[in-house]
């Protein structure tokens, strides 16, 4: 009943704010939203400890399967997905401690919506049945789409909820597709019930069924070319909410992707082209992703799209179909999320003290918050991989398990990406926080404010919360053991037949051990160097460029014209994105494809 109660906790919670908070006290408010959060994260852990001794499923209402038949609705809490449910309730505490001074005016609403949106992203987490998820993942989108909205009196923020939501409910509409056809076939609706009956169905019925379900999944990743909603929805959503949608959510849709191959496919063999897909769109998703966030100047969208990149080498960790790389991936995601959520908080504390998040609009302006401004500079470090970071430490495992299979091209990935988004953080550093570099030789407009007050000064509980991420962040590679309990999470995840024999038979056996990877080696060392070393050299061009010699200025010239279709593609039009999410679920059946 405990993984029940992590669900019910933050719902009853939403319910009973939703019913009287508006007579309640705002302090009152703020500290039942938290502590539902808190008592979420307290159960999580608590399952997260069970699950480390073998795969915990509990089948809601009672409804057990009998000789290996389900008829009910699972919740199965392994080590990976109760790790990321419990992930999703410490970023939401993050969040609801950051907006205690951050909004002086929020109603009780806004506490009830990030509450059902937690309890939404963790049962995502932990169903094991596929429609339960498509539920799940409506849930956490409807709330979604009414938090980019929350502040609707800029049209820009009506047309960024709007383009959330409808690309993300066309994403979502093609996965409850593909699961109608999955049950046509199967007559099952569980992930492993679903996996042993698809062995008697047509080859052309199991792509049809993964590729529309696998969409769904990489709209809510942002994965190319899905990823068109994600920077304007970010660019303004309320920044408590940013932490959220950049920390977890995306990822939540690398998650899914994985857990339906393993869970579902693997087995069968009924998605060959898998690694070859995900390769492609991940290889694609990191390095547009890269190239878009030291073009940006607006610091939430260089921000949402470093996520992006992020979310490419996710793909590229998952595409390998490997434990090893898979447990490298877990890695990166922990330290992706815990600065990323930091970054955002900082954007937050920017935009409430000087109504901008124009990098050049404030440029000098930002060395008043000391606190922010290291937080800017290890964020900036983390993201180019310094060790013993958690990217840095994800990126070496992942590099490790793709060299093994031969994948040389996955270290020059990373430090290209990582270089290049860790650059765009640095020079906005440098830049707003040092001074450096020219002024802006023209205005900005202001932000929309989030907030009806300018705190002269930023609170302990707007600057505590991204100084701890951020340090986790930074310390994650260093932790002793978390490598070898990632490893053996990763072990358990890609372990299909044990999974299914836990979810349809009650067979609980312990969690494998697994050695974890190595990565005190030098060359993991002199990459984490190399790549902080081209962070720094990114940033440096980009705040100190006009002192290049001339030749070097057509350079940046041809760059720009280079990057000319690739920002007219990102329109803002509602028909283009749909034009090119239709186009991705082409190329995503083609490459799924068995090729000869």
């Amino acid at each position: 009943m405990i993984v029940q109660a992590a669900l019910a906790v933050p719902v009853l919670a939403a319910a009973v704010l939703a019913a009287g908070g508006r007579w309640a006290p705002r302090p009152v408010v703020d500290a039942l939203a938290a502590l539902a959060v808190a008592a979420t994260a307290v159960l999580l852990g608590w399952t997260l400890a069970e699950a480390r001794h073998g795969t915990v499923v509990e089948w809601l209402g009672g409804w057990r399967p009998r000789g290996g038949v389900s008829n009910g609705i699972p919740l199965v809490a392994d080590p990976f997905g109760t790790g990321l449910a419990l992930l999703v309730a410490v970023l939401a505490l993050a969040a609801l401690v950051f907006s205690w001074r951050y909004f002086t005016e929020v109603h009780a609403a806004f506490h009830a919506l990030i509450l059902l949106f937690v309890a939404g992203m963790c049962g995502f987490a932990l169903t094991g049945d596929l429609f339960d998820q498509f539920v799940f993942f409506e849930l956490m989108s409807v709330i979604a789409y009414v938090l980019t909205g929350y502040l609707p009196e800029e049209p820009k923020t009506v047309h960024g909820a709007l383009g959330f939501g409808v690309v993300n409910s066309l994403g979502a509409y093609l996965t409850l597709t593909g699961i109608a056809i999955l049950y046509s076939q199967t007559g099952e609706l569980g992930l492993a019930a679903i996996g042993g009956g698809l062995d008697g169905a047509p080859g052309a019925v199991r792509l049809a069924g993964f590729v529309l379900v696998v969409t769904g999944f990489l709209v809510k990743a942002a994965a190319v070319p899905f990823h068109f909603w994600l920077a304007d929805a970010h660019a303004v959503a309320p920044t408590p909410v940013c932490v959220l949608f950049s920390g977890v959510m995306v990822e939540l849709g690398v998650y899914a992707v994985a857990r339906l191959y393993w869970a579902t496919f693997a087995g069968a063999d009924a998605a060959p082209g898998t690694s070859r897909s995900l390769a492609v769109l991940g290889v694609a998703t990191a390095l547009l992703g890269a190239v878009l966030c030291v073009a940006q100047r607006h610091v939430k969208r260089l921000l949402a799209y470093s996520t992006i990149s992020h979310v490419g080498l996710l793909l590229v960790g998952v595409a390998l179909l490997d434990g090893e790389s898979l447990g490298g991936a877990a890695f990166f995601l922990l330290g992706h999320a815990g600065v990323k959520a930091a970054l955002f908080l900082g954007a937050g504390a920017l935009l409430n003290h000087f109504q901008s998040v124009d990098e050049d609009e404030l440029h000098g302006r930002g060395g008043t918050l000391r606190v922010t401004t290291w937080t800017f500079l290890a964020g900036g470090l983390v993201l180019s991989g310094l060790p013993p970071s958690g990217l840095w430490a994800g990126k070496s495992a992942m590099e490790t398990a793709a060299g093994h299979q031969g994948w040389w091209w996955v270290m020059p990935l990373g430090l290209v990406t990582s270089a290049l988004t860790g650059g765009a953080v640095l020079r906005v550093w440098l830049h707003v926080f040092r001074g450096a570099g020219r002024p802006a030789r023209h205005a900005h407009a202001k932000e929309g404010k989030e907030t009806s007050v300018t705190l002269s000064a930023i609170p302990w509980t707007m600057v505590s919360p991204g100084m701890l991420l951020t340090a986790a962040a930074l310390a994650l590679g260093a932790v002793p053991g978390l490598g070898r309990a990632l490893a053996s999470g990763a072990a358990a995840f890609t372990d299909g037949s044990g999974y299914a024999a836990a979810v349809l038979h009650g067979v609980r056996t312990d969690v494998p051990a697994a050695e974890g990877p190595h990565l005190l080696e030098v060359k993991h060392l002199a990459v984490g160097g190399l790549t902080v070393a081209a962070a720094f050299a990114v940033a440096a061009v980009g705040v100190w460029g006009h002192l290049l010699p001339r030749p070097l200025h057509r350079v940046q010239g041809w760059t720009r014209t280079a990057l000319a279709p690739v920002r007219a593609a990102h329109s803002g039009h509602l028909g283009d994105y749909v034009a090119w999410l239709v186009a991705g679920v082409a190329l995503l059946a083609a490459f799924q494809l068995p090729w000869k």
